[in-house]
């Protein structure tokens, strides 16, 4: 039996499967990730700057203007499409098999694909809030906004409710995805290399009895798992959940 068969039919016994993903779970729709081609570390930038300096809290309050010219160029994918994988896993989730989605995405792509139990790790480009009065806005109003994005309430800076280099991730958030790969019998990994902290310790948490991981690269954790598919996770998915 071949490996991705046998993980079907892990996925159809499961009672409580949890999907664990990152930025490669985006990029067969358009959006690039960290350190492939079109990715942040990979494409230079006018600023000269790396990007953990540009999106960084710090950053964005003293030099606004170039925050925000770098964040709608390189952050924002307003017209990206859920693809198969999104589609899969909110089928999944449909049919009562996926009990939580842990994303380290900020694209909003999975619930765009119909998913509910979504745990965003890192926030959403979806939701911004005024820094003085917290009054919230969507995309729009950053898309819309020539320069810096005010509120139109107050006049301050409304920034995105984004997880930013130099911040902490919600508690509330990370404490949920804790409890939910706790109490998981399959572990599912894809679209990461496991390798941003403390975001990759979540799968210490998983006590289970299936660990799988779809990445096209390495990751840390590989040596642990039952299965390792170096496939794509948009191709691999469609076929686990066909």
């Amino acid at each position: 039996m071949s490996a991705l068969s046998e993980i079907k039919r892990i996925i159809e016994e499961a009672e409580s499967i949890v999907f664990f993903g990152g930025a490669g779970v985006s990029t067969d729709s358009g959006i690039p990730d960290f350190r492939g081609n079109g990715g942040l570390y990979i494409d230079t930038d006018e600023l000269d700057e790396e990007p953990e300096t540009i999106l960084s809290a710090a950053y964005l309050y003293r030099h606004p203007h170039r925050f925000f010219r770098y964040y709608r160029n390189r952050m924002l994918y307003p017209h990206a499409e859920p693809n198969e994988a999104h589609f899969a896993l909110a089928k999944l989730e449909k049919e009562g098999k996926l009990t939580a989605l842990v994303t380290q995405n900020i694209d909003g792509l999975h619930q765009a694909a119909g998913s509910v139990n979504v745990i965003e790790l890192h926030g959403s480009v979806h939701t911004n809030f005024c820094i003085r009065c917290g009054k919230q806005y969507g995309l729009e109003h950053v898309l819309e906004s020539d320069d810096i994005p005010r509120c139109a309430a107050c006049g301050a800076l409304v920034r995105p409710d984004v997880v930013l280099y130099g911040e902490s991730l919600n508690n509330e958030a990370f404490s949920r995805a804790a409890e939910a790969i706790y109490n998981a019998d399959v572990l599912l990994v894809g679209g990461t290399s496991l390798t941003v902290h403390p975001a990759a310790s979540l799968v210490d948490e998983f006590v289970g009895e299936h660990l799988i991981i779809i990445n096209k690269t390495p990751t840390p954790y590989d040596e642990y798992a039952e299965y390792v598919i170096r496939e794509s996770i948009s191709e691999v998915m469609e076929e686990l959940v066909d």
